[in-house]
């Protein structure tokens, strides 16, 4: 069964930092643009970042551009999301997602999310 799993997330105070990171299990993360998600409890799903196939392009969120950088380590068939500057805002379930668009649409696979809470 083709899995995307992610890890990294947890418990930081405001201004803190993690480093979440997207795995592939049985398929090449290579072969697909790359998106980081995010859903708060009561609002919708947003997109956060996303990562083209190569790494060359990335694009980001208004609301995380500057605090988060997203890349990827092909070799090692890993997405990374650093994430810096935490804000009490920036609490979330993370998905990472897999496109086979060139820049993550349309989404393929999804993840089952790592829970951030960024909180004092």
């Amino acid at each position: 069964q083709l899995q995307l799993v992610e890890s990294g997330g947890g418990l930081v105070q405001p201004g803190g930092s993690l480093r979440l990171s997207c795995a592939a299990s049985k398929f090449t993360l290579a072969y697909y643009a790359i998106g980081w998600f995010r859903q708060a409890p009561g609002k919708e799903r947003e997109g956060v970042s996303c990562i083209s196939r190569s790494g060359g392009s990335t694009n980001y969120a208004d609301s995380v551009t500057g605090r988060f950088t997203i890349s990827r380590d092909n070799a090692k068939n890993t997405v990374y999301l650093q994430m810096n500057s935490l804000k009490p805002e920036d609490t979330a379930l993370y998905y990472c997602a897999a496109s086979s668009g060139y820049m993550c649409d349309p989404i393929v696979y999804w993840g089952q999310g790592t829970q951030v809470t960024v909180s004092s």
